[in-house]
């Protein structure tokens, strides 16, 4: 409990010291502010990790200390250097900034708002996109989890060779690329459907019946593909709605089993990506359509232009810089289906025609494609990396693509 107290104080006082970071990027009387409150959460920070520091002793009295053995870790020396040359940095610049003149206001630059308002979304990106890159290092060691990744363990391009020479391994790897191909493809096929719908919504006159459709169809995109599966296994599985109804009507005489037939598979797994993201998808062309400039609807009814003369005339053309954006990432992105639809939806007799490229990766890594041996790691990495260098690879070439037919680019 003590640990857990000091741990918070800790946290707590390190996002202090970072929000008042960003306050002293406005003017004087809130760069003084902020230094004072990067100050305090120095402090604090600091008192936390030396809280933590002191139950140390404590855990080596416990009695369960031959079972765990206490090590204190190297890494709150670093934390505790880093907020002392932080507080003292903080103290030098209080005593070196003059003070502001009465009636000043706590002011900031709109261009260092509008960078802390984009802040954020680039924390995100570096947590999630670039730092997990540091695993990538995997691919260059016979890892086993549990073990260290020492020199001795490493085998250079060992697992690169073996993906494309083991016949078992290509094979897979062809099987699960045409998955993968194949569903981006239909993806990519039915890509102008969320751009269409979008622009058939803003036609509907009654705002109360536009913003009931539109909410109704966006919702689907906040439930979980879990909570999806729980609702198709109760329409479709061999005692779900649609078979009760086809045997009580005569339609059928037994039930069929629709979630475990892989018959037209890629098309049922479309037709729940449809479903669950066609209004969500459809938001950002919406946003497009009201920055059409409304003068060209007005002076194309004045030609005596119809409805539909302007949806394709204006509504569609005003659309299309936005629809090429999002095709090139898609492009980028087609070997990357994601894995929760195909993880929930997977079963024995589908799996061969289910299994895309990063449902592959966490079976061979984590799942049951890993219980054979536990090196499958390295190699589960090694086709992640060459997954992500081909899909740079794809968006550079239609970018380049687009640049030549278009003459515009988004890289």
């Amino acid at each position: 409990m003590m640990t857990y107290i000091g741990s918070l104080i800790g946290c707590l006082g390190t996002a202090a010291a970072g929000i008042g970071c960003a306050m002293t990027l406005g003017e004087i009387r809130l760069k003084r502010l902020g230094t004072k409150i990067s100050l305090g959460g120095c402090i604090a920070g600091l008192a936390g990790v030396i809280f933590m520091a002191a139950q140390y002793p404590a855990y080596e009295n416990s009695a369960n200390v031959g079972k765990i053995k206490p090590e204190f870790p190297a890494g709150a020396y670093v934390f505790i250097g880093l907020y002392i040359l932080c507080a003292a940095l903080c103290i030098v610049y209080l005593l070196k900034t003059p003070k502001a003149a009465k009636g000043t206001k706590f002011a900031m630059a709109s261009k260092y708002q509008l960078f802390l308002l984009m802040l954020p979304f680039i924390v995100l990106i570096f947590l999630f996109s670039y730092l997990p890159l540091w695993g990538w290092r995997y691919g260059f060691f016979d890892y086993t989890p549990g073990s260290e990744l020492t020199m001795d363990k490493f085998v250079g391009f060992k697992w690169f060779t073996y993906l494309f020479e083991n016949s078992a391994t290509r094979s897979d790897i062809l099987r699960v690329l045409r998955n993968t191909l194949a569903m981006s493809g239909l993806g990519l096929l039915t890509s102008w459907l969320p751009m269409a719908f979008a622009i058939f919504l803003s036609e509907i006159r009654n705002n109360h019946v536009r913003r009931v459709i539109q909410t109704v169809t966006t919702i689907p995109n906040f439930i979980s593909w879990v909570l999806v599966y729980t609702f198709a296994f109760a329409l479709f599985s061999t005692e779900g709605f649609i078979n009760t109804f086809l045997i009580n009507a005569g339609i059928t005489s037994e039930s069929i089993d629709f979630l475990m037939s892989s018959d037209h598979i890629w098309l049922k797994m479309l037709a729940w990506n449809l479903w669950k993201g066609l209004g969500w998808s459809a938001i950002i062309y919406i946003a497009g359509i009201s920055g059409i400039d409304q003068q060209l609807y007005e002076a194309a009814t004045i030609d005596g232009a119809g409805r539909f003369r302007k949806m394709w005339h204006i509504t569609l053309p005003g659309l299309m810089p936005t629809f090429f954006v999002m095709l090139l990432l898609a492009i980028a992105g087609i070997l990357s289906n994601g894995m929760d639809q195909y993880l929930v939806f997977k079963n024995a007799t589908n799996k061969a025609a289910i299994e895309v490229l990063d449902l592959y990766v966490y079976n061979l890594g984590l799942g049951a494609g890993g219980s054979g041996g536990l090196s499958q790691i390295p190699l589960s990495t090694v086709v992640s990396m060459v997954k992500s260098l081909v899909s740079v690879v794809l968006l550079f070439g239609a970018n380049r693509v687009s640049k030549a037919i278009r003459g515009e680019s988004i890289v």
